[in-house]
């Protein structure tokens, strides 16, 4: 497996170009399964997870095309109703078809999916919505079966505000007779992307970006030509890794307006932050300070930047604690991190982090996506070689990561096996 080799202790200084979300990414290909004819989607980041969709929307019976940070889907031939456990194991957000199939062929049979190790995250909400919207659900076998000859509006209470749960029944609910009500609809800026595709297909769906959601039904959709945002947890990413280091970068193409909760952090730590045109510029202060972090729901601090944050924190100046509230098994990061010299003590959804003056360079092992970027990072201050094996997890949402962190000055690099 490939891994990557970092000589930690070089400021990062320069530019970096923030890719298209994947988590925008991944929805908004599959709302493509609504429509007749070919959609253009541009900025669209050549991810592990990205060609997973990809392939499964093929296997589907859709014409999916690729070309340079584009992808054409022309979903005119839909007839394959099942999509299968060997391309649905990999990745969680595959659960993202079943709205669209139940809604275009009135029917779909999915595989239960897979993804990082960071918690259950039942699919329960998607299930119990589809079914008050008059579906038939079956669990048979490790899939879930589904039918309805015509979907009807109907108000709906998520119990959590669950994102691939609420963009999940905008796309079954943007066929579906009469209006939906979503109620503690997630808030996050990839449901609000994937509503405004919606609606550029012709969809008509208000709300997005608020806990109310309401969609009126429409009797078909029309392909578009659009593009996917910018990732906002890449460019957190950047962010954390600027402070870390001491450096000065500046984020091209990112959206200042998604990055408030983690701005705020970095201001309270005392990295010094100024909006440009275009981007976001971070340069690291003299000193790290100790904060507290408690990850929630958009547009509270992500949770997609929990292990990042900490490897901030794990060479601050003090004390500090982070809740993670959003999944029950986020911080397997933990034991790698101390394996580098990090101080850090676990108890239930609560890490104490005591800072300490330096890290040092060892092998480790990344453990899901984000755990992986966090290794990364940690790499690039600690003394010595630090080795990240298995960054397949890595290459499921960041691209060509070593390859951006090396133009802004680290000593990083990919060793292929």
């Amino acid at each position: 497996m490939d891994r990557i080799v970092i000589e930690g202790g070089r400021p990062l200084k320069g530019e970096v170009r923030i890719g298209g979300a994947k988590n925008a990414a991944l929805p908004i290909l599959a709302s493509a399964l609504l429509t007749d004819g070919w959609n253009t989607f541009d900025n669209v980041p050549n991810l592990m997870d990205v060609q997973s969709i990809e392939r499964l929307l093929s296997h589907l019976g859709a014409v999916v095309e690729r070309g340079p940070g584009e992808v054409r889907i022309n979903a005119a031939g839909l007839k394959n109703s099942e999509a299968p456990y060997d391309l649905v194991r990999k990745m969680r957000a595959s659960i993202l078809v079943l709205g669209p199939l139940v809604a275009r062929l009135k029917k779909a049979r999915v595989s239960l999916p897979g993804g990082c190790a960071i918690g259950a995250r039942p699919i329960n909400i998607h299930l119990k919505a589809l079914e008050e919207m008059g579906a038939t659900l079956e669990l048979k076998g490790g899939y879930v079966e589904a039918a309805a000859p015509r979907l009807r509006g109907k108000e709906l209470f998520l119990d959590v505000p669950t994102v691939t749960g609420t963009e999940n029944i905008l796309m079954a609910a943007v066929l579906a007779e009469g209006r939906t009500i979503i109620r503690n609809a997630a808030r996050e800026p990839e449901v609000s992307a994937l509503a405004d595709t919606l609606n550029r297909m012709g969809g008509r769906i208000t709300g997005a970006g608020t806990s109310v959601i309401t969609v009126d039904g429409v009797s078909s959709l029309s392909p578009v030509s659009t593009a996917i945002i910018p990732d906002r947890i890449e460019a957190g990413t950047f962010m954390v890794a600027a402070a870390l280091t001491r450096g000065d970068v500046l984020l091209k193409g990112c959206d200042p307006a998604h990055q408030g909760a983690l701005m705020d952090k970095l201001l309270m730590v005392g990295a010094k932050i100024q909006v440009e045109e275009g981007g976001i510029r971070v340069r690291g202060g003299d000193t790290i300070a100790s904060v507290d972090v408690k990850t929630l729901p958009y547009p509270g601090f992500p949770t997609d930047m929990q292990a990042q944050f900490m490897v901030l924190m794990s060479v601050a100046k003090g004390l500090s604690v982070i809740s993670e509230t959003i999944f029950e098994n986020r911080f397997i990061h933990v034991s790698e991190l101390r394996r580098l010299g990090a101080d850090i003590i676990v108890s239930g959804n609560t890490a104490a982090i005591k800072g300490v003056p330096a890290l040092s360079g060892a092998p480790v092992m990344a453990t899901d996506l984000r755990a992986s970027a966090s290794l990364v990072l940690a790499g690039l201050i600690a003394k010595g070689t630090t080795v990240v094996n298995r960054v397949y997890h890595l290459d499921r949402g960041y691209e060509k990561m070593e390859e951006k962190f090396a133009r802004l000055g680290a000593a990083i690099k990919r060793i292929r096996d």
